[in-house]
């Protein structure tokens, strides 16, 4: 990656990122330049956004001491930040250098405690429901995928993969040139590396990251995908920041979320609508948004996509197997009535009804006239040439 280095006056705040190895100082001059008009412009806090610098030499660090110490003795109560990410692992013990210098200066590692919410959702229990999920929704998203541009020998990017079974059925079906598949948590991708070993698939790049700050190019990929994610983020816009920033112009982004109160069953149908409106209410409470689905087409404008395309679909009991809707269903009662309904501190009271809810929606699965549904709406834009 080459290298850049800006200053944004508004957050006083330089950004680097690329790769930072110059063979000499004078390569860095452009750099100096930003970094001396950028000291003399602020005052209080002088930000360093590192999160996207992924390579950085001796000589580029030498120029950054050069620069704190200048700072220093201009203007002694200055206060600099270097924000770092846990992706890039050299960068906590090298800039760990520069807070030595001053105590003015302070590292901080902006994902250490990364989303709100995200950790009840990354963990391994939850692995083996995605992967009937997909399988369930992949024969909706089979058809609905070339509506949105999805074609064979499309470089594609799938962010936010989770267990990558998605980015398998996607290399199979439509054989991309070139596929990578991005996630937060590592033991989601040992999960994907294994699966794709087993069933033989070659070609996909499993990679850790952060889907708000990625590690790549700009302008990359033909097909960029993000499914179900969107709504587990406090602010989803900056994840579609990142997915317009590697699209290719005239490449599309693809998205699904849910509208989860809108999950139903018949029998029982009140107690279900019930436990549903109340899982919004705990997303809500952890900063997520179980209900983002209809305002995909929203999100996407306001992001600066065009030619949106938005349909939905309801996965059902009569998709296959009723057992596995069924399936899926314990799973979400395990999570949210296990886990999260606990952690907000929900009594004994409201667990048992919320959990009711979710067992009638499993009998309406596997009764044999009942019906159960559960809404995803995707939806996917132009990047504008």
């Amino acid at each position: 990656m080459s290298f850049t280095v800006r200053f944004e006056p508004n957050n006083q705040e330089i950004v680097l990122a690329g790769s930072m190895r110059p063979h000499d100082a004078g390569e860095l001059a452009d750099m100096r330049r930003t970094m001396e008009g950028a000291l003399a412009a602020v005052s209080g806090t002088l930000y360093f956004n590192a999160k996207r610098l992924v390579q950085l030499n001796n000589a580029g660090l030498h120029e950054l001491v050069s620069f704190v110490r200048r700072a220093h003795e201009l203007k002694p109560t200055l206060r600099m930040v270097f924000v770092t990410s846990s992706y890039v692992g050299w960068q906590e013990r090298k800039f760990a250098l520069l807070a030595q210098l001053h105590p003015n200066v302070v590292v901080e590692q902006y994902d250490k405690d990364f989303y709100p919410g995200q950790t009840v959702l990354e963990n391994s229990g939850f692995i083996p429901i995605l992967r009937t999920q997909t399988k369930m929704t992949w024969r909706h998203e089979r058809d609905i995928l070339p509506r949105h541009g999805l074609r064979n020998g499309m470089a594609i990017a799938d962010i936010c993969c989770g267990i990558g079974d998605f980015a398998v059925l996607v290399a199979k079906e439509f054989r991309p040139n070139r596929i990578i598949a991005i996630d937060h948590a590592p033991q989601s991708l040992e999960y994907a590396r294994r699966v794709a070993g087993e069933f033989g698939v070659e070609g996909i790049d499993y990679i850790q990251g952060d889907a708000a700050n990625l590690l790549l190019e700009d302008n990359q990929f033909d097909f960029v995908t993000c499914r179900h994610s969107l709504q587990v983020f406090d602010r989803p816009e900056l994840i579609l920041r990142e997915l317009l920033r590697i699209c290719k112009p005239g490449g599309r982004v693809y998205i699904t979320n849910e509208k989860n109160s809108h999950c139903l069953g018949e029998p029982r149908a009140e107690s279900i609508q019930w436990t549903y409106n109340e899982v919004a209410r705990i997303w809500a409470h952890f900063k997520m948004d179980i209900e983002l689905g209809p305002k995909s087409r929203r999100y996407l404008m306001d992001a600066g996509f065009e030619d949106i395309k938005m349909e939905s679909f309801m996965v059902t009991n009569l998709d296959g197997d009723p057992q596995d809707f069924a399936d899926v269903i314990a799973a979400w009662e395990d999570v949210y009535a296990g886990q999260m309904a606990v952690q907000r501190g929900d009594d004994a009271e409201f667990i048992a009804r919320f959990r009711q809810g979710f067992q009638d929606h499993i009998a309406a699965a596997l009764h044999p006239k009942g019906y159960a549904g559960w809404p995803i709406w995707a939806a996917s834009g132009r990047k504008p040439s």
